[in-house]
């Protein structure tokens, strides 16, 4: 598929983007050369090829999905300048 450079203006002005008028013609070519890697692309047989999220390997690690209080509390509110009856306690700053 070739871009011309009308097309290429157009695009530019939906991308919002200025480009001047002596910068067209290649903005022209190079689209035509990213959409001709496209075309390129959709040839490739990859029926049987399972999708990958990235190109090393990985497994999660999987765990009981069971709702915790994170038995860490006590160990958060040592941190707290005031904790009263397990909760952090704020100073009120409405009146």
């Amino acid at each position: 598929m070739a871009i011309d450079k009308d097309t290429a203006r157009r695009v530019a002005h939906l991308a919002r983007i200025e480009v001047a008028e002596a910068d067209l013609a290649p903005l022209a070519g190079e689209l035509s050369a990213i959409l001709g890697f496209m075309e390129q692309l959709a040839e490739v047989d990859v029926t049987g090829i399972e999708p990958m999220t990235s190109v090393t390997p990985m497994k999660l690690k999987w765990r009981e999905d069971a709702v915790t209080d994170g038995s860490k509390r006590d160990k958060v509110l040592t941190n707290a300048p005031d904790a009263r009856a397990g909760f952090f306690t704020v100073p009120k700053v409405v009146e």
